[in-house]
């Protein structure tokens, strides 16, 4: 009688596992078919570097295209550790967004009530964020030999140089990394954890990223790969801190945005507001771009999250497209590499993004 039951059983799931096998077959061609556009997309580009792209929770492509110096020998790795440059304020945005979401922080009052070293009038947390703050700005601090911006090489740096002479916040804005090196210091002094501390008890260490702030000396020897940071470039990166000092793989970076896709990171509510686009602010919004925009093959705009690092001559893209719900992590080490703009229409990013988000 057990066996009659056993094999009825078997009977009734045999369709329902047939069409779960064709699902599953269905999907993985899809995930071929992306890749191979993505891929196609990125070499057609001239793209030399290393990249890696999500669709929800599944790896779609990820690699590395190119040498890492330009006609030697070698390849790229996609383990190598990277300057994440500029999307270290997008990690930084969203550890302000974690105690705004707790009710810690507020966007809007003045950003004195927890930083009172900013003194009267101080500009507000959600004005930091949107580089409408009114501090002084490194790229007008005195020139070195090389023509370089002193707060990045050897003159006076840090909060101190920062918070002296701020003029009036509010406005249009005005790209500054002083602005994230005074949220740094704001939610240092909040949460009472140094930056490092706060970001791997908040974000590394929960999605199990090796992604760090960069120190003085490699933590291992990943960190030197040919065509990588040398020690003057490390020395720059400490300089930017919280405006562009982290360091870590494409991987690490899809696996972040991953997270904020997923609410591992931030209520609804928060990460809404976190990628709220201002149109009169160029769609910036807290620590990102965020616009709509056509892209070559869909039937209507796709929602554009969008996040760019570089300095000296590594370059960053990091693309969140929300309603496709696809990550993309852009690296390379070719400084003078043109990704072009997405609202144009044309250009690296435009075809990338198509071949990633259209069919």
């Amino acid at each position: 009688m057990r066996a009659l039951l056993a094999l009825a059983m078997l009977a009734l799931a045999g369709p329902a596992v047939a069409q779960g096998e064709q699902q599953a077959q269905a999907l993985a061609r899809a995930d071929a078919a992306l890749r191979m556009r993505v891929e196609a997309a990125l070499q057609n580009a001239g793209f030399a570097g290393v990249y890696s792209v999500y669709q929800g929770p599944r790896r779609i492509a990820g690699g590395g295209i190119g040498q890492p110096v330009k006609d030697q020998p070698g390849a790229f790795t996609y383990e190598s550790v990277w300057p994440w440059a500029s999307v270290t304020k997008q990690v930084v945005a969203t550890l302000a967004m974690q105690e705004v979401d707790a009710g810690r922080l507020a966007l809007d009052v003045p950003a004195s009530r927890y930083l009172p070293s900013l003194g009267a009038n101080a500009p507000t947390l959600r004005q930091l964020l949107q580089h409408r703050a009114g501090l002084r700005n490194p790229d007008d601090s005195t020139k070195d030999a090389g023509g370089e911006p002193s707060f990045y090489t050897n003159g006076e740096t840090g909060l101190g140089w920062c918070v002296k002479g701020r003029t009036t916040a509010g406005g249009q804005w005005r790209y500054n990394n002083c602005d994230y090196i005074v949220v740094s210091a704001l939610l240092e002094r909040t949460t009472r954890l140094a930056l490092p501390d706060l970001f791997q008890q908040r974000i590394a260490g929960p999605l199990g990223l090796a992604t760090h702030f960069v120190t003085p000396e490699p933590a291992t020897v990943d960190e030197r790969w040919t065509g990588g940071p040398d020690a003057t470039e490390r020395a720059t990166l400490l300089r930017y801190g919280a405006a562009g000092g982290l360091v870590g793989t494409a991987a690490d970076m899809a696996g972040f945005d991953r997270a904020l896709l997923s609410g591992e990171l931030l209520s609804q509510p928060a990460l809404d507001a976190m990628w709220a686009g201002d149109a009169k602010l160029g769609y910036m919004a807290l620590g990102q771009w965020v616009f709509t925009a056509p892209l070559k093959g869909c039937a209507s705009p796709v929602r554009i999250v969008e996040r760019r690092g570089g300095i000296g001559r590594f370059q960053v893209r990091n693309v969140v497209l929300p309603d496709k719900r696809i990550v993309i992590a852009l690296m390379t080490n070719r400084g003078d590499y043109d990704f072009g703009e997405i609202w144009q229409g044309k250009g690296p990013s435009y075809s990338i993004l198509s071949a990633a988000a259209c069919a």
